[in-house]
């Protein structure tokens, strides 16, 4: 029978062999894992069955530790049973694994291998995850490339069945979960060949069941606990050839032979490398290559990992072989060694000492890391290490793919050597997230691989910071098979395209054009205008590489065709028509008919909108006639300022640049502690359109710096004697604050940082009445303003002051948006919901707050490298950030509060102490200070630096004690900041026991209710009705009332605000849960892309789930009870708009109407429920009356 091709990820090609080989899945979201649990559920909400014919059961749990649990309740009451994870999360469900293991219990967790969080977070792969499973029991079965992914994920669950032996099927995450790539697809009819139904039945027999009850689990003293794990030795003896057995079967039905460990190479080679998962594709690759120009080489890929098989390795080594590279992609510090390199060295001994190696002298074996977080491995690389093997003492402990220049470790390679086929066509993509690049990418390939005879690959790389940040895509086609997990190379590229003009400016985006090849412009300049526009170095590549270009103005054809910012189509139709991939007249029909495919569930009015679109995209596409020289005068600018602080220059400049992957390691710093306000710097410069602030309109209400997500516009009020040395075109007027007369007011925009988001606009009340549509603040074209209002940012920041905190009553917005703040220029979405929020926490206590972050989108734009948006003021202070992890930020924040409190007790304890020496008088002050107003807190900090003054000159080593923890007697802030996926799933129980231990924390949660982080999972704050990942056919129950539960414990502030439906109420929330000598929690709407929605129009939906009940604002202050008052205040009216008047403004709840109408109605009559449940409850609270207690 042919067997179908298919053009896919791994990700969904094992998942789609696991959901039919399970009858239950739990899942919990994770990168970059998550794909596996959403097209899991998608199937199950479109009722596809599984082999047996039925519909397994998909469930989200609230954390990793969680699905481990039932998983292995449901494992232990009979049903097939599996998982997906990677990293943290997998480390959560040892405990677990560990009793499946134990209890000799079939099943097949399969994970995207990744990095562990250490010195820093990161999404991306590596083996550190995996190999902390090692003790567990588990069998560790590993998979290269996207076709082995669901062939082992078939091969691990014919063998957990027969072996009783559960295993981990891990592949790299991101280069194997994420690569497209076209493989044969497994039909059913393979899945039940590979099935043995009666170890599926022996399997049943042992489930836990009433009607032949047995008992698991039991506790075990020290007379047989040590017996007991014995037991299961001869189990892990005949797993391997268990595997192998399965292996051999799965050859019989689909032609693919694998081993235990696949020796590829020469027969009589004398270097041999030995490694696991994609990058032994790599080497493999490079070998065979090598051995054509004369080489005798070598390549071992580990299959199983566990069980260990010495008698299957040595099977797999030439008997020629005299030197070996064991290549690990984890690091395992102070270890001699990291693990598969110490298997390996352990094997070969073994076998010596018991005659069964192929060779009778022992090999010279070093070991090397590589790979950690996704770095690059390269055929360069590769050909480094077989290089090194050459020498007579070569390199042990080595690393390859950076440069070590601390311990000196890392190999030497020529970074421009390549093994690319000639008739494989590579093409770059330099894309800005969230413009549809990347989506359009993927289209294309499976276009390609499906339409036509190539073999095609898509791999993508994403800055982690949202969308706004740069997109690279990575496209390979030709006609010959392609294993190349790697990144295509500088000068490797048969097409380039840039998406976004400004990456002209700050990246070299033509060294990946190789010569002659094509250059593919987005340009808002025309053929006759772009080459003066360009940067030089970018006219000389162009001169040199003799490349064709061509331009087209992607975002007029969008405008004009009603794409708004998406120009993923147009590009799409540019590429098409200029690479040659397929006739242009095929291509146009088949962009067109994917076009069908893809959006015809949104309605006809977007698949026209899209023909459209693509026909107007062929009439505004040009080549540019090259001229023979150079003419620009404009410079591809430097990453940051030539001045700012060493550091940012020498270790984060280069990773602004792109230029990450040659920083040497003596530029990072040890323990992973970064300064902040680095964000300043970077001036990513990405919108076309920036706010105008127009004087003669402005009422100075403060509503447009409130909103604003990134901090790009800012308030001042000022002495007019500064405007002397203004430039030419900065703006003022004058103020109208009473605590500051005679002064001047600015409202300035910062050009090169603001992401175009319009919410200032959507926010400002004020408006010409001769000309409506004109207000205090338009959009406007960028480029032409530019230049000048950079200068006029650059004189507002750097040379007006910031104002006096002290003389400010803090209870007004206006008067608020006049503090510095000290969270700017993140890399958030534009118009994100969240930030505004964390801004404003910036402005009121930034300069004494300490901020625990939990993982999530707030962690990402606020401490992804390079840069932090996190600053200080000038005197230096500003908020302490840190991140822990996802599920303990509650508990981690505690801690942060437990050491403020300790050390200022401390402190109090150690003044009292140095009474004689500090003067009695500044002592009284100092323990009594009143620190409830800026202007307290501003003279307690004047009575501590008088303390450190007086203290240096003691001799008594306490003194030195005092100075540690005097800055303690400063009042301090804890804020626990994270979203909804945090709060109320994994992170709830922790939540919960900070919230009732009393302490004086303040909880934020960022409320976009969906796992925005992870792509939009549905979480516990996700409403009925929504559509999210997790919840394809509609959340069928309520959202969770965290504030409802949080106040019953009575001594809890709890807040819910909404800044777009009503800003004061936010601003007071704020301030009074700073007051608040306890626990407090802010429930915060964040309006967020991942809803669907226009986000310009984000703070109108933040009003409208307000006005229609989804979203009631109310402040409980317990300190109201003890004076004898209600502490519920309900501070929004009763629901006036129906619910559908707001949700059906989003995608999220409009997808369900387009698929299944009837059971999108029902559940919209239940929200209506909730709404008036909702209602009535908070109103009868807020009508009860209070009496203070005699």
């Amino acid at each position: 029978m042919t067997k179908q091709m298919i053009t896919i990820d791994a990700n969904e090609a094992v998942a789609n062999v696991a959901y039919r080989l399970n009858e239950v899945i739990a899942i919990y979201p994770i990168t970059p894992s998550s794909g596996m649990g959403e097209f899991s559920d998608a199937w199950m909400a479109q009722g596809v069955k599984n082999i047996w014919g039925t519909v397994p059961s998909v469930v989200e749990m609230q954390s990793e530790g969680g699905a481990a649990g039932a998983v292995h309740g449901a494992l232990q009451t009979g049903s097939l049973t599996t998982t997906f994870t990677a990293s943290q999360g997998l480390l959560l469900m040892i405990p677990n694994m560990y009793k499946i293991a134990g209890e000799l219990t079939p099943t097949v967790f399969h994970v995207t291998a990744r990095s562990l969080a250490a010195q820093g977070l990161s999404i991306f792969g590596d083996h550190s995850d995996v190999m902390a499973t090692r003790q567990t029991g588990w069998a560790l079965l590993c998979s290269r490339s996207v076709q082995e992914a669901p062939d082992m994920a078939l091969i691990a669950a014919r063998a957990t069945l027969a072996s009783r032996v559960p295993f981990l099927h891990f592949f790299d995450g991101f280069r194997t979960s994420h690569e497209i790539n076209k493989i044969e697809q497994l039909s059913e009819d393979d899945l039940r060949a590979m099935i043995d139904m009666d170890k599926v039945m022996e399997f049943r027999q042992r489930a836990l069941s009433p009607e032949h009850p047995v008992m698991r689990g039991s506790a075990q003293n020290p007379d047989v606990y040590f017996q007991g794990r014995e037991t299961v030795n001869p189990f892990y003896t005949a797993t391997p050839a268990m595997v192998q057995e399965a292996m051999d079967k799965f050859a019989g039905i689909t032609g693919r032979q694998y081993h235990l460990f696949d020796y590829a190479g020469a027969k009589d080679a004398e270097s041999v490398i030995i490694m696991m998962g994609s990058g032994a594709e790599t080497a493999e690759e490079t070998a065979l290559y090598l051995n054509e120009k004369g080489e005798k080489l070598g390549v071992v890929t580990v299959h199983l990992y566990r069980p260990f098989s010495v008698e299957h390795l040595l099977q797999a080594l030439p008997a020629t072989v005299k030197k070996i590279a064991v290549l690990d992609r984890t690091k395992e510090p102070g270890s001699a060694g990291e693990p598969l390199y110490k298997d390996v060295i352990t094997a070969l001994a073994e076998g010596l000492a018991g005659g069964k190696a192929p060779f009778t002298a022992f090999p010279t074996v070093i070991g090397g890391r590589y790979g950690l977080g996704s770095k690059e491995f390269t055929p360069a690389m590769v050909k480094a290490i077989f290089d090194e093997l050459k020498k007579s003492q070569p390199k042990n402990h080595f690393t390859v793919g950076i440069i070590d220049d601390v311990a000196n470790t890392s190999l030497e390679y020529d970074p421009h050597f390549s093994i690319t086929d000639p008739s494989t066509k590579s093409c770059v993509f330099f894309g800005l997230g969230s413009d549809g690049t990347v989506g359009a990418n993927k289209n294309s390939i499976k276009i390609i691989g499906e339409e036509t005879d190539f073999a095609a690959q898509g791999y993508f790389v994403y800055d982690s910071k949202k969308s706004g940040s740069i997109t690279t895509s990575h496209l390979r086609f030709g006609p010959k098979a392609i294993r190349a997990p790697y990144l295509i190379s500088v000068n490797d590229a048969d097409f380039v395209a840039c998406h976004a003009f400004s990456f002209l400016e700050r990246y070299d985006v033509l060294k990946y054009s190789k010569p002659g090849s094509v250059f593919l412009l987005n340009s808002i300049y025309g053929p006759e205008e772009v080459w003066d526009q360009l940067p030089r170095e970018d006219q000389e590549t162009i001169l040199k590489k003799k490349l064709r270009f061509f331009v087209i103005d992607a975002y007029e054809v969008a405008q004009k065709t009603g794409m708004g910012g998406r120009i993923n189509t147009i590009m799409q139709t540019c590429f098409f028509a200029i690479s040659g991939v397929l006739p242009r007249d095929e291509a146009i029909a088949q962009i067109k008919k994917s076009i069908k495919k893809t959006y015809s569930k949104r309605g006809e009015a977007v698949v026209q909108r899209n023909y459209e679109a693509v026909d107007a995209s062929l009439a505004h596409l040009f080549e540019v006639k090259v001229p023979e020289k150079v003419t620009s005068s404009i410079a591809r600018r430097a990453p940051v300022p030539a001045d700012a602080p060493q550091f940012i220059v020498e270790s984060l400049g280069p990773i602004i640049a792109n230029e990450g992957d040659e920083l040497p390691v003596s530029k990072m710093p040890v323990d992973g502690t970064f300064p902040t306000g680095s964000a300043a710097f970077e001036k990513r410069n990405i919108s076309l359109e920036i706010p105008v602030w127009e004087p003669d309109l402005c009422i100075q209400c403060g509503k447009c710096a409130m909103v604003c997500p990134h901090a790009v516009i800012r308030m001042k009020v000022y002495d007019p004697a500064l405007l002397a040395e203004a430039p030419a075109t900065f703006k003022s007027m004058d103020a109208k604050f009473k605590e500051l007369p005679g002064t001047k007011f600015t409202i300035q925009v910062a050009p090169e940082d603001c992401t175009g988001c319009a919410l200032c606009v959507e926010a400002c009340p004020a408006k010409d009445k001769t000309q409506p549509s004109r207000k205090a603040i338009n959009m406007a074209p960028q480029p032409p303003l530019r230049e000048a209002e950079a200068e006029n940012w650059d004189f507002f920041y750097s040379k007006l002051p910031e104002v006096d905190r002290t003389v400010l009553a803090l209870t007004t917005v206006k008067n608020a948006q006049l503090l510095q703040p000290l969270f700017e220029f993140s890399g958030a979405c534009a118009g994100c919901g969240e930030t505004p929020y964390l801004k404003l926490v910036s402005q009121l206590f930034g300069d004494r707050t300490v901020i625990a972050n939990a993982t999530g989108c707030s962690s990402i734009y606020g401490g992804n490298l390079p840069t932090t948006p996190w600053a200080h003021n000038r005197e230096g202070r500003g908020p302490a950030w840190s991140n822990s992890l996802f599920e303990d930020n509650a508990e981690f924040g505690l801690g942060m509060r437990l050491t403020l409190d300790k050390q200022a007790e401390f402190a109090r304890e150690l003044v009292q102490r140095f009474a004689g020496d500090l003067g009695e008088t500044l002592v009284t002050d100092l323990l009594n200070a009143d620190q409830t107003s800026e202007a307290g807190i501003q003279a307690q900090r004047e009575r501590v630096a008088l303390v450190k003054q007086r203290i240096a000159a003691v001799k008594d080593p306490a003194a030195r004690m005092l100075e540690s923890v005097a800055d303690q007697l400063v009042k301090k802030s804890v804020w626990i900041v994270g979203g909804d996926g945090w709060a109320y799933d994994i992170g709830y129980g922790g939540l919960d026991h900070v919230l009732a231990s009393g302490r004086n924390v303040n909880i934020l949660v960022l409320d976009t209710e969906v796992y925005s982080n992870t792509g939009g999972q549905s979480s516990k704050s996700t409403p009925r009705a929504a559509v999210a990942k997790f919840a394809a056919n509609g959340k069928s129950l309520p959202k969770k009332d965290l504030g409802l539960i949080a106040m019953s414990y009575g001594y809890v502030y709890v807040a819910k605000v909404a800044m777009g439906a009503n800003d004061a109420h936010t601003l007071k929330a704020f301030l009074e849960a700073d007051a608040y000598n306890g626990p407090s929690l802010i429930i915060a709407y964040s309006h967020c892309i991942a809803h669907g929605i226009d986000m310009r129009k984000g703070l109108e939906q933040q009003k409208l789930a307000v006005q229609a009940g989804h979203w009631p604002l109310f402040r409980y202050n317990p300190a109201l009870a003890d004076e004898g008052k209600n502490p519920m205040q309900l501070d929004s009216k009763e629901p006036s708009i129906k619910i559908e008047d707001y949700i059906y403004n989003e995608t999220r709840y409009r997808m369900l109407v387009q698929s299944d109408e009837a059971r999108a109605e029902m559940l919209i009559q239940e929200a209506r429920e909730d709404v008036n449940r909702r209602w009535q409850t908070y109103s009868q609270m807020a009508a009860a009356s209070y009496k203070k207690e005699e």
